[in-house]
Order: C-alpha cells, then sequence, then structure tokens
C-alpha cells in the first residue's frame, strides 16, 4: 500500500481526466488484498491492520474517504476496527437518501444524454432499434434523465418491473411494417415484473459485487 502527497506537481492538469488517479480501489481494499501464490494462483489476505498501523505512524488522524457503494462498505469496516474515518458518497447512480445530488451523478447524465442523442440519428436513418444500457444497480436516475433528455422511446429502470409485452407493443407502435426507430434505455439492475435482473458473479480477486447485465429480453416474438 503506498501513500500519495497530493502536491501541485501531482494534482496539475487532472482537471480534464476522469477515473480515479491515485489507482485506488473500491474491490475489497486492505480486507482482500491480491496476491499472487507460489503455483501461480491468485489469493487474497486482509491487511487491514497494517493500514492501521501505517496510519498511526504517519499521525494521519482520520480519512476522508470518498466514493460510492463499494468505497463506503470499505470504510464501514475500517471504522467497526477503530478507524477514524470519514465516509463522502460520490456515486453515479445518484441512490443517497437526503441528498439533491451525489457527486458523479451529473456528469454521467450529461455523457449518457450525449450517447441518446447520437443513437437517435443513426437509428432514425436506419430504421434500426438501439439500447443503451447504463449504470444503476438500484435506482435509474441516470437512465431516467437520460431518456427525457436525449429523447428515448422507452425507459426501463430498477424502481419499476417491465411487461416484456408492453415494450414491445411500444416497439410496434413506432415500427409499422418495419419502418421507423426506437431508442431504448436500460439501467443495469432493470428487471421483469416478476423476474429478477440479470447478473453474474465476478471471479476477480477481491471484487464482491455481483455484475449486472441489464435485463434478458426475448426477442423472438411476432
Amino acid at each position: 500500500m503506498e501513500l500519495i502527497i497530493l502536491d501541485e506537481k501531482k494534482v496539475s492538469g487532472i482537471h480534464v481526466k476522469g477515473g480515479t488517479i491515485i489507482g485506488t480501489t473500491n474491490k475489497g481494499g486492505p480486507f482482500a488484498w491480491p496476491i499472487k501464490n507460489k503455483d501461480g494462483s491468485w489469493g487474497a489476505v486482509d491487511r487491514s491492520d497494517e493500514l492501521l498501523r501505517k496510519l498511526q505512524y504517519q499521525n494521519i488522524e482520520a480519512v476522508i474517504n470518498i466514493g460510492g457503494e463499494g468505497s463506503q462498505q470499505i470504510s464501514q469496516a475500517l471504522y467497526e476496527k477503530g478507524c477514524n474515518i470519514i465516509g463522502v458518497p460520490k456515486t453515479i447512480d445518484n441512490d443517497l437518501a437526503g441528498t439533491d445530488f451525489t457527486f458523479g451523478f451529473q456528469t454521467a447524465a450529461e455523457i449518457a444524454t450525449d450517447a441518446v442523442d447520437k443513437l437517435v440519428t443513426t437509428a432514425e436513418s436506419h430504421n434500426r432499434i438501439f439500447i443503451l444500457e447504463v449504470m444503476g444497480r438500484g435506482a435509474g436516475w441516470i437512465s431516467l434523465h437520460a431518456s427525457v433528455a436525449g429523447g428515448a422511446e422507452i425507459c426501463l429502470i430498477p424502481e419499476i418491473p417491465y411487461d416484456v409485452d408492453v415494450v414491445m407493443e411500444r416497439i410496434h407502435e413506432r415500427m409499422p411494417m418495419g419502418r421507423g426507430f426506437v431508442n431504448i434505455v436500460i439501467a443495469e439492475g432493470a428487471k421483469p415484473i416478476g423476474g429478477a435482473a440479470v447478473v453474474t458473479k465476478s471471479d476477480e480477486i477481491g471484487y464482491q459485487n455481483l455484475r449486472l447485465g441489464g435485463p434478458d429480453f426475448v426477442w423472438n416474438r411476432n
């Protein structure tokens, strides 16, 4: 584990960059640190005690952890081990009660809206059905905002289970005789009525969240 001092030289020019510039992770962190075994396989070890000793050695009295669900799970676990820690929500899903917008949401909504705008033109010119999947495990804010702002015909979100038959009816209305176009925006956690979202378990060391893959449509319908 490495401590990085963000001086003027280190942060110069980062305003145009996306992502995590210092290489931090929300995948297990110190509680599931990936290591390579002697046989070449990968495993994980708990280095949280080592982290706490380093913080004490550096005379760091408290940690401010800026991140989303995975990062704040690490915050909670460190707090339970006695670390003075403040969790600052930065989740593009915008799924935190008591806030108007969480850090990252507006940027995500703008990028998704731009994608919808571009798909509308192509779908119309080629008489196509386009599906845009956006992030959103349990909240469909990105999907909803992008659909309204970008002019998508169908928006599927986790909060409202969808009916495949209703979706198909809407598609047929928009594309009589196979002509026309439809843009569908889907949150990754969307699920059908009486069903569940499509999920897979990652084999990545330290990654505990399930990977969501949007709805499993059955397209072979008349």
